[in-house]
Parts: structure tokens; C-alpha cells; sequence
């Protein structure tokens, strides 16, 4: 099993409305990938950051079951739409880490 779990931080220039609007769009188009992408086990998307100790808005947390099901995400149509028209557009900075358990 292969773990993704990305933190992005939306962009600063947002009010705390369009945040939550960007955030809730995000989560909504990358919670329904989930049963659509061979290899996909699970997906979740967190945006009830703490601002006072956080350092990011958004949280993605994906399970895989194995490292070219994640490469396959990657370059999945669906996902590649969702990233494309949800998530880029709104974000400023990505951290990202993959990891087996």
C-alpha cells in the first residue's frame, strides 16, 4: 500500500471566503475520484486547518494500492481535470509526500 498525502496552501490573496469556497471545490473534485481510478483504495481531502498552528489550508490524503497505481493517478484523465480545473488554479504551494506501509 502506497500513501499520498499532499499540503497546499491556497492562495494568500484570498479572503477567508474564497478560501473556503476554493477549499470546498477542491475537496469536492478530489473525494470524487474515489471508485473511478484503477488502484485508488482511498481518498480524503481535509480543509478544517487550525490557523494558528497550521501551515497549510488543504490536506490530501490518498491510498494506493502500490507505486503504478500512483503513477497512474497521476496522469489519469480525471485527475488530471480535477488538479487541473480545482486545485492549480487555487493554490500557491505544494508539499508532497509518498510513502509505502
Amino acid at each position: 500500500m502506497v500513501r499520498h498525502v499532499i499540503l497546499w496552501q491556497l492562495k494568500q490573496e484570498y479572503t477567508p471566503a474564497q478560501k473556503a469556497a476554493a477549499a470546498a471545490g477542491i475537496r469536492t473534485a478530489l473525494e470524487g475520484l474515489a471508485g473511478r481510478i484503477p488502484g485508488l483504495v482511498s481518498i480524503r481531502v481535509y480543509t478544517g486547518a487550525l490557523p494558528s498552528s497550521s501551515g497549510a489550508d488543504v490536506m490530501l490524503d490518498a491510498a494506493f494500492t502500490d507505486e503504478a497505481a500512483l503513477a497512474g493517478y497521476a496522469v489519469h484523465p480525471l485527475h488530471q481535470a480535477a488538479a487541473n480545473g480545482y486545485v492549480r488554479p487555487h493554490t500557491e504551494r505544494r508539499t508532497c509526500l509518498d510513502f509505502t506501509v
